[in-house]
């Protein structure tokens, strides 16, 4: 993924943060997009189709969740990497902010030569879901990685882009328990902070989705997919 093709959106309330991270990341030589609220974000996602969007939460009209929300339901960016940009003090759930379509949080405020680091470490993987991109047939259920798309018994089941990650995840290998570290190094990223609990609310999740019997929990260990 060239650096000169690659679309990068900005969305932060504060100019000054937006001058700041959209100077170092356009001297890297990446195509640098700004918004103010979260509805300019969406409007500039649409007509944009940016590879990755930062994002503040606390922003007025409309809060970096809902925007998130909304723009995980365009399908012409089912691929973008969203990440928040987060003020140390803001009190609020990070399994809120996974569960609303988020890959990451980037915590503000942040050096630019580790904002760089971790700006690449977000597109390498999205170029690594774009190599891997396919359709597993499982157990009679159709999983569509490129699209983001669950079939069972000529159903859609719409599912958030971390519970569709975990459970293409399972999937991918029936039958073989994957560890909790694995499991958040894979989905979540190693250089992601959340806790245990937040694996077991999206395993909960998925159960109540697409099927109780299908997710087996080993006590201690992790989970596995069943079929």
């Amino acid at each position: 993924m060239k650096k000169r093709n690659t679309k990068i959106l900005l969305v932060d309330d504060e100019p000054d943060i937006l001058e700041i991270v959209g100077y170092n990341l356009a001297q890297e030589g990446y195509q640098i997009v700004t918004a103010v609220n979260g509805k300019d974000a969406i409007e500039k996602a649409k007509k944009e189709l940016p590879s990755l969007i930062i994002m503040d939460v606390m922003m007025p009209e409309m809060d970096g969740m809902e925007a998130c929300e909304h723009i995980r339901r365009i399908p012409e960016l089912n691929n973008v990497i969203i990440t928040f940009l987060t003020a140390r003090s803001e009190d609020y759930s990070q399994v809120a902010g996974f569960d609303a379509g988020a890959d990451d949080y980037i915590t503000k405020p942040i050096k630019p030569k580790l904002l760089v680091s971790k700006v690449k470490a977000l597109l390498r993987r999205l170029k690594e879901q774009d190599q891997n991109s396919e359709t597993l047939n499982v157990g009679g259920i159709e999983i569509n990685r490129e699209e983001y798309k669950i079939v069972k018994d000529n159903i859609e089941i719409a599912l958030p882009r971390k519970e569709f990650e975990l459970f293409y995840l399972l999937a991918s290998k029936p039958g073989k328990v994957f560890k909790r570290e694995e499991i958040l190094d894979k989905v979540w990223g190693n250089d992601v902070v959340v806790g245990g609990r937040t694996i077991d609310v999206h395993i909960r999740k998925l159960r109540e989705k697409i099927g109780d019997d299908l997710f087996k929990t080993i006590k201690g260990v992790g989970y596995k997919f069943e079929v």
